[in-house]
C-alpha cells in the first residue's frame, strides 16, 4: 500500500512554519481540533489503550454491551490480522497499527469500546461503540440537534376527513401498534440550558438515530495515523483501505420477530408489518416512525414519493377517461374509416417512402390508423391542458406539505452553516479565507482561481458526455434510415406463411420503430453505467463543502446527462422526424446519402407512443430487478454459505453484518428513477395518456419495494438530517415549465389535431369542398398531395413492378400544389393556414396555461397558516428560555445592592426597577 493514498484524509499538527511550506507538501492537510471538541492528541511514545475483548453473552437481541447498561451506538467490523493466512506481513501490520491507533483515539475522545469475536468466523471481530452522556451533550450542541422544550399547546385543526374516520382508519397503520408521536416545541440543544429541555430520562433523551449520527460524526474525523507533522483521519478511508470491513448502526430487532429484550421499541418489526409487508400495500405510510428510525432524509423521500403517488391517482383517472374516449370513437372516426374504406383508402396509391421502395396502398395502414385514434383524439387536447394545471397543483401542494413536515421534523431553520463540512473537504483545507458572513478567517481547500478551474473542468467534462449522447442519437437515426430501406424492400415481399396474421401489423415503420427503440434503450443503459462513474469523479474533484452541496452538484450533473440520454430520442421522434423530408421528386438527404425518414400517413404520434412505452416499461423492469432481486440473491447466497453454522445463536450486530451494505449514493438513484418517470408523465403525456396510470401502478409497487428492501435486505441506513428534497425540487419545477411547451408542440406538430380542425372549420365547406355543413368527410383526400410519377428519378424505380410502372400519379402526405399548376409542388394556401393555426394554438395555450399556473401559485401559499402560527409560537418560547437563562446568569454575577448604591443616595422603587 502506498504512503500517499489518493483518498487519504490527513492533518498537519500545530507548527510555526510558514503557510507556504504547508501548501507545497504533497499531502492533504487539516486540523481535527477545529471539528472535534473532545479531541486530544496522543503524544508520541504513549502506550495506546487497548479495546477490552469479551465473549458473546448469548443474548441474541441485545443492543447493549455485555454489562447490559451501555447502549451500542455504532458497530465496527474487522478481520484479525494475526489469524489471516494469505496476506503480506507488511500490509497486515500496517492495517493493525492504524486500527489500534484509531481505536485509541476514539477512547481518548471519551468514547467507550468493547470487542467481541464472531460466533461464526473467529477471524472476524466486532467493535461496539458507546457514547457516554457528556459526549452526547457535547456533540448534540455541535450538530445543533433540536430537542423538546415543552409540549405543543396550540390546538390542532380538525381533519376534514374526520367524519369518515370509521372508513379511513382501515387505510392507516394500526394505532395500537404505532402510536402517534407527542408534539413538542423544540430548540437547539445547549448543555448550559439543560434544565429548560423536556427531560425525563437521559437514556431515552437522545433517540438511537441521534446517537448514531453523533457517533458517525466522530468516527469520520478521528485520526488513525501520525507521521511527523501529518495526521490521517476518518473511518471512510479505513473502510476503503480494508482496515475495517464495515461500519454501521444497529437495527433494533429482527424484521419478522419481536425482540426479547425488555424495553426494546421493536420499531423495525413494526415498520415491516405495517409498512413494508405486501399485505399492507393499501395502508398509508407511518412517516413519523420512518423518520424516527431512519432519519429525516429517508422520511422526506418516502413522504415525497407517497404524495406524488396520490397526485398521480387523479391524473391516471383523467388519462384513462381520455383513453376510453379514444376507444369509443375508434370505430366512428371519419378519417380512420376513410383510410380503411376500400373505395377511398383502397384506391389511393401512395408514393414510395424511400429510394428503393415500392408504391403502396393507403388502406394497408388501416390498423395503424385505428390504433392512432386511441391516442390522437380531441380528448388528448383536454388532457394535455389538464396535465399542465395538474403539475402546477402538484408542486404547490407539495410545498405546503413539505412545510408541514419541516416544522414537525424540526428542520425549518436547518441552515447551511449548521451542516458540518465533509471530511474529504476538511482534509484539504490548506488556505485561509475570510468568511463574508461571519468575518472570521476560515480554512478552505482552494483559492478562488482554483475553484474556477475545478468547476470549468467539471462543466467541460459534462458537456463532452452530453455531446457523446447526442452522437449516439445521431447514430441511431442513421440506423433508422438504413434499416427502414431494408425493411421496406424485404419485409413486404417476405413470405410470412406461418405468421400471416402478423403481416398487416409488421409494417416497415413499425419494425423500424420497435428495433430502434430497443437499441436506444440498450445504449441508454450502457451510457448510464459509464457516465455514473464520470459524474462521481467530477464531483469529487470539485470538492463541495457539505454533503448537501455534494449531492446537489452530483444530482445536477446526473440529471442533465439523463435528460439527454432518456429524452433525446423522444424529442427526435416528436419534433424532427418527418418534418424536413421534401417531396417524392426532391427528397432531403442526410449526409448526402440517406433519405430522411417520413412519418406514417397517420403521423409520428404512434411511434412516439411506442418509444415511451418501451423505455418506461423496460426501465421499470430493469430497476426492479436491480433493487430487489440482486440484494435478495446476495443475502440468500450468504445464508446458504453460513448454513452449517446457522444453528448457532448469533448476536444482533452479526445478523446485521450479514445484510447488504447501503450504497454511498444513498437515495440518489431512487430520486433519479422517479424524476425521470415524472418527465415521461409530464413532458410527453399528450402522446400517451396512459402514462400516469402506468406510473401510478409502478409507484404503488415502488413504495413497498423500497420499504421492503431497506427494512429487510440492507443494514440500517445512517440517519441524516434533510430539510427538503434538495436539488430535485428546482429540477421538478423546470420540468413542469417545460412540459407546457412540449405538450403544446406535440399537439401542434406531432399530432394531426390542428390539420383536422383547420379542415373541419375552413376547408370542408365552400369554396374548397362541396359539403353544405362542416364535416370531417374528405379529410384524407385533402391532406394528401398529388405527384406525377414521370417526375421520379429513374434510379429510384428499380424495384417497381411492371404493373406499377403504368401508374401516372401517386399521393404523399403534405399540402402542395398538384403537377401542372403554375406553382407545382410548392406549398399551397392550405399549408399556410395549418401553420398559422399551429403557431396560434401554441401561443394561446401557453399563455392560458402559464397564466393559470401563475394564479394558482399565487393563491396557494407555500406555508399553511396553522404552521406559521406554530413556528411563531416556538420561536417566542425559545426567546423566553434564552431570556430567562441570561437573566439568571446576570443575577448570579450581580453584587449585593448595598455595595452598588451609596447609602446617602435615595431612589424611588420605580427608578430602581427602571435601572434594573
Amino acid at each position: 500500500m502506498s504512503d500517499h493514498d489518493t483518498l487519504e484524509m490527513e492533518c498537519a499538527s500545530d507548527t510555526d512554519e510558514p503557510d507556504v511550506k504547508l501548501a507545497i507538501i504533497d499531502e492533504e492537510v487539516v486540523c481535527p481540533e477545529e471539528f472535534l471538541p473532545t479531541y486530544q492528541t496522543i503524544k508520541e511514545g504513549t502506550k495506546l489503550a487497548k479495546v477490552h475483548k469479551v465473549e458473546f453473552n448469548g443474548k441474541q437481541d441485545s443492543l447493549f454491551f455485555n454489562d447490559g447498561v451501555r447502549r451500542i451506538d455504532f458497530i465496527l467490523v474487522y478481520e484479525d490480522e494475526d489469524k489471516k493466512e494469505f496476506e503480506k506481513r507488511h500490509t497486515s501490520q500496517r492495517r493493525k497499527t492504524r486500527r489500534e491507533y484509531f481505536e485509541a483515539s476514539l477512547m481518548n475522545m471519551k468514547l467507550e469500546l468493547e470487542a467481541t469475536p464472531s460466533v461464526i468466523d473467529d477471524k472476524t471481530i466486532f467493535v461496539k461503540v458507546h457514547m457516554p452522556w457528556d459526549v452526547l451533550c457535547t456533540y448534540a450542541e455541535v450538530l445543533h440537534i433540536k430537542l423538546p422544550i415543552q409540549p405543543n399547546d396550540l390546538s390542532s385543526h380538525p381533519s376534514p376527513w374526520r367524519f369518515f374516520s370509521c372508513i379511513t382508519k382501515h387505510f392507516y397503520p394500526d394505532e395500537s401498534l404505532i402510536r402517534k408521536e407527542a408534539d413538542f416545541f423544540t430548540a437547539p440543544f445547549e448543555k448550559n440550558r439543560l434544565e429548560h429541555f423536556y427531560f425525563k430520562d437521559k437514556e431515552i433523551f437522545f433517540t438511537p438515530s441521534m446517537r448514531s449520527r453523533m457517533a458517525y460524526y466522530i468516527l469520520s474525523r478521528a485520526p488513525y495515523e501520525i507521521r511527523q507533522n501529518i495526521k490521517k483521519f476518518g473511518i471512510t478511508k479505513l473502510l476503503d483501505s480494508g482496515v475495517y470491513k464495515a461500519a454501521y448502526p444497529l437495527h433494533d430487532c429482527r424484521f419478522n420477530v419481536k425482540s426479547s429484550e425488555e424495553g426494546c421499541p421493536n420499531e423495525r418489526y413494526l415498520l415491516y408489518n405495517e409498512w413494508a409487508h405486501p399485505k399492507s400495500f393499501y395502508k398509508m405510510q407511518p412517516l413519523d416512525l420512518i423518520r424516527k428510525y431512519y432519519g429525516e432524509k429517508i422520511g422526506i423521500y418516502f413522504a415525497w414519493l407517497g404524495f406524488y403517488t396520490k397526485m398521480l391517482a387523479l391524473a391516471a383517472v383523467v388519462g384513462l377517461g381520455c383513453f376510453v374516449y379514444g376507444y369509443k370513437t375508434q370505430e366512428t372516426s371519419t378519417w380512420s374509416k376513410e383510410v380503411c374504406d376500400d373505395d377511398i383508402g383502397g384506391r389511393i396509391v401512395m408514393c414510395p417512402q424511400c429510394d428503393l421502395c415500392k408504391f403502396w396502398m393507403l388502406n394497408s395502414t388501416c390498423d395503424t390508423s385505428k390504433e392512432l385514434v386511441l391516442f390522437d383524439n380531441f380528448g388528448t387536447l383536454v388532457f394535455a391542458v389538464f396535465m399542465s394545471v395538474w403539475v402546477t397543483l402538484f408542486m404547490e401542494f407539495w410545498k405546503r406539505y413539505q412545510a408541514e413536515l419541516e416544522y414537525e421534523w424540526d428542520t425549518v431553520e436547518f441552515l447551511e452553516q449548521e451542516e458540518q463540512p465533509r471530511p474529504e473537504y476538511e482534509a484539504k483545507c490548506i488556505y485561509k479565507r475570510k468568511n463574508p458572513i461571519t468575518g472570521v478567517n476560515e480554512n478552505v481547500p482552494y483559492t478562488s482561481c482554483g475553484r474556477c478551474v475545478r468547476l470549468s473542468i467539471g462543466m467541460g467534462t459534462v458537456i463532452f458526455w452530453i455531446l457523446l449522447t447526442v452522437a449516439s442519437i445521431v447514430a441511431i437515426t442513421v440506423y433508422r434510415l438504413v434499416v427502414f430501406i431494408i425493411f421496406s424492400t424485404n419485409l413486404r415481399n417476405s413470405n410470412l406463411t406461418n405468421l400471416e396474421t402478423l403481416r398487416e401489423y409488421v409494417t416497415p415503420q413499425m419494425a423500424t420503430s420497435v428495433t430502434a427503440s430497443l437499441i436506444s434503450f440498450v445504449v441508454i443503459m450502457i451510457l448510464n453505467v459509464l457516465y455514473e462513474r464520470v459524474a462521481i469523479w467530477i464531483t469529487n474533484f470539485e470538492l463541495p463543502r457539505t454533503k448537501t452541496e455534494y449531492e446537489n452538484s452530483l444530482t445536477l450533473k446526473m440529471f442533465l446527462f439523463q435528460f439527454v440520454n432518456y429524452y433525446s430520442s423522444c424529442f427526435y421522434i416528436a419534433f424532427a422526424k418527418g418534418k424536413a423530408v421534401g417531396y417524392p421528386g426532391k427528397p432531403v438527404y442526410l449526409l448526402e446519402k440517406y433519405r430522411n425518414e417520413e412519418c406514417d400517413p397517420g403521423g409520428c404520434l404512434i411511434e412516439l407512443t411506442t418509444q415511451l412505452s418501451i423505455i418506461m416499461g423496460g426501465k421499470a423492469i430493469l430497476n426492479n430487478i436491480q433493487e430487489v432481486l440482486i440484494p435478495w440473491l446476495k443475502n440468500l447466497i450468504a445464508r446458504c454459505l453460513n448454513r452449517a453454522t446457522s444453528e448457532k445463536v448469533t448476536p444482533r450486530w452479526e445478523q446485521d453484518y450479514q445484510l447488504q451494505p447501503i450504497s454511498q449514493q444513498g437515495l440518489f438513484y431512487e430520486y433519479l428513477e422517479m424524476v425521470i418517470q415524472f418527465g415521461f408523465v409530464t413532458l410527453f403525456v399528450a402522446s400517451f395518456p396512459l402514462a400516469p396510470a402506468l406510473a401510478l401502478v409502478n409507484n404503488l409497487f415502488e413504495i413497498r419495494v423500497d420499504a421492503w428492501k431497506i427494512t429487510t435486505q440492507f443494514r440500517r441506513i445512517m440517519p441524516e438530517k434533510a430539510q427538503d428534497i434538495g436539488a430535485w425540487q428546482p429540477i421538478l419545477q423546470g420540468i413542469a415549465i417545460l412540459a407546457v411547451v412540449t405538450n403544446a408542440m406535440i399537439i401542434a406538430f406531432t399530432s394531426d389535431m390542428i390539420p383536422r380542425l383547420v379542415y373541419y372549420w375552413s376547408f370542408s365547406v365552400y369554396p374548397y369542398e362541396d359539403h353544405k355543413n362542416h364535416t370531417m368527410a374528405g379529410y384524407i383526400n385533402s391532406s394528401l398531395s398529388v405527384f406525377n410519377t414521370s417526375d421520379f428519378q429513374k434510379e429510384s424505380l428499380i424495384y417497381i413492378t411492371s404493373e406499377q410502372l403504368n401508374l401516372t400519379t401517386c399521393r404523399y402526405r403534405d399540402f402542395r400544389f398538384p403537377p401542372g399548376h403554375p406553382r407545382q409542388y410548392e406549398y399551397s394556401i392550405h399549408y399556410w393556414h395549418v401553420m398559422a393555426a399551429k403557431m396560434a394554438f401554441i401561443i394561446v395555450v401557453e399563455h392560458i396555461v402559464y397564466f393559470t399556473k401563475f394564479v394558482l401559485s399565487y393563491v396557494i401559499p407555500d406555508v399553511p397558516y396553522a404552521v406559521k402560527e406554530q413556528m411563531k409560537r416556538e420561536k417566542y418560547l425559545t426567546q423566553v428560555i434564552l431570556h430567562e437563562t441570561n437573566l439568571k446568569l446576570v443575577t448570579r454575577r450581580l453584587k449585593p445592592m448595598e455595595d452598588i448604591i451609596p447609602a446617602e443616595a435615595e431612589f424611588t422603587a420605580e427608578e430602581m426597577e427602571d435601572d434594573l
